[in-house]
């Protein structure tokens, strides 16, 4: 969440920022009860330096034969009122955090203000090519070659969902396997976290208390948990209230998971077949780091994805985001999308993103610099990949005019050597 000592110090700025994320933010409620809680923290603390002092003196009325019961009495006095503004101080602390934790990250300064209108491509590799014959999308591609089965996944599951089959589940796994081996050879550590996750792992990661009601909730668990909706707010809990040693930093992981999101899209030409579902696979990447390391880390993590994408040798490009299409959490990403030709779009299958200390801040996570002081964490993640467009992407831009597709080198290890994808014989 943003600090609150940066809304009190510099309101405008703050304000300026959040407005370009579209975000407008008045400070003054935050302002009237920081102010207000300033003042209660002096009584408080006023009225305990008189209770001590009025409890030292005891001993010494007592010699002198003073009255002790009025003494008593002023004391009672002032614990009564500082329970009463310590109750007030509890509720006025309340407040503020709420108002706090539902304002989204601060953007970088360099972003664009606005939406997805104002994002800007900055990097591209290959260029869509135009096909000698009949081009045909990846659902006529994964249903003639067998490789998806979406009538009986609707069948046992409903819309939104899809059933690998046969070299279609080998082609999956492939992607997976290939994307793992990658994270390995780049010193990231393996985790296989849980899928169910308590509110406190939503909070954190910046999706609670906003963004509730976009993820599948279990029905009578107490406490509350709710399905992942990515690894990501899985991995950024790791170290929650903990302080990490700063010999440790940056931390690298990585994981392999489902993931499920509430919605599964509209079902538009441009989100059929596997584009956007309920349940999809993917491998996240998540950092933690020190604040002067946050920008050396997120431009690695954006070349990893990129040289997972290009080691497919698929047409993609990179798009900075502007500051209101960042998600809720993040103060910078970029996506990197990659060509769906029967589409004759770009279509994100990685977005990297810094939270700075957004997410650390909810979760307590920190470490100690190199004076000994408290530091928040830096926490960045990014997709490393998602497998349900880059499926899509390698039928379509690999298909061949009979019909079959070509299998990228750098997955034919993991398929047992297959070259070639054909359609099957009916």
């Amino acid at each position: 969440m943003i600090d609150v000592k940066l809304i009190l110090e510099k309101p405008d700025y703050v304000v300026a920022a959040l407005k370009k994320k579209l975000w407008d933010f008045d400070p003054k409620p935050i302002q009237s009860l920081s102010a207000r809680r300033l003042e209660l923290l002096k009584e408080v603390e006023n009225n305990k330096a008189e209770q001590n002092r009025l409890s030292k003196s005891v001993p010494q009325i007592k010699k002198e034969g003073g009255d002790v019961q009025a003494v008593f009495a002023q004391v009672k006095t002032l614990a009564a009122n500082n329970k009463a503004k310590e109750e007030e101080l509890a509720k006025i602390e309340a407040e503020i955090k709420a108002l706090i934790e539902v304002l989204p990250n601060l953007p970088d300064d360099d972003l664009a203000a606005g939406g997805k209108e104002a994002n800007h491509p900055i990097y591209q590799f290959g260029a869509p090519h135009a096909f000698d014959f009949p081009l045909k999308n990846h659902v006529e591609l994964a249903e003639s070659l067998g490789l998806i089965d979406y009538a009986r996944a609707a069948k046992i599951s409903g819309t939104g969902t899809w059933i690998y089959t046969n070299l279609g589940a080998r082609l999956e796994w492939a992607l997976l396997n290939y994307f793992i081996e990658t994270h390995l050879a780049d010193g990231y550590e393996m985790i296989l976290p849980p899928h169910i996750l308590n509110y406190q792992s939503g909070y954190t990661a910046g999706q609670f208390p906003k963004f509730q009601e976009d993820v599948f909730w279990l029905e009578g668990s107490d406490p509350r948990k709710f399905i992942l909706p990515t690894a990501e707010t899985a991995l950024v809990n790791l170290h929650r209230d903990e302080i990490i040693p700063l010999k440790e930093l940056p931390k690298k992981y990585f994981a392999y998971t489902p993931c499920y999101r509430k919605e599964a899209g509209s079902y538009r030409t441009e989100e059929r077949g596997m584009v956007r579902g309920y349940q999809f696979n993917k491998v996240e990447m998540v950092q933690y780091t020190t604040k002067e390391g946050s920008d050396a880390a997120f431009e690695e993590m954006v070349e990893k994805a990129k040289r997972l994408v290009e080691g497919l040798g698929l047409v993609y490009q990179v798009d900075k985001l502007a500051a209101g299409d960042c998600s809720h959490s993040m103060a910078r990403t970029y996506d990197i999308e990659i060509w769906l030709p029967s589409m004759g779009i770009f279509k994100e299958v990685s977005s990297v993103s810094n939270a700075r200390d957004y997410q650390a801040r909810r979760g307590m996570i920190r470490y100690k610099d190199e004076n000994g002081k408290t530091q928040f964490c830096h926490t960045l993640n990014g997709s490393g990949l998602a497998t349900s467009r880059v499926f899509p992407a390698l039928l379509e831009q690999n298909q061949q005019a009979d019909g079959s597709v070509i299998v990228p080198e750098v997955l034919r290890k993991y398929m047992g050597g297959i070259e070639v994808l054909k359609p099957i014989k009916k």
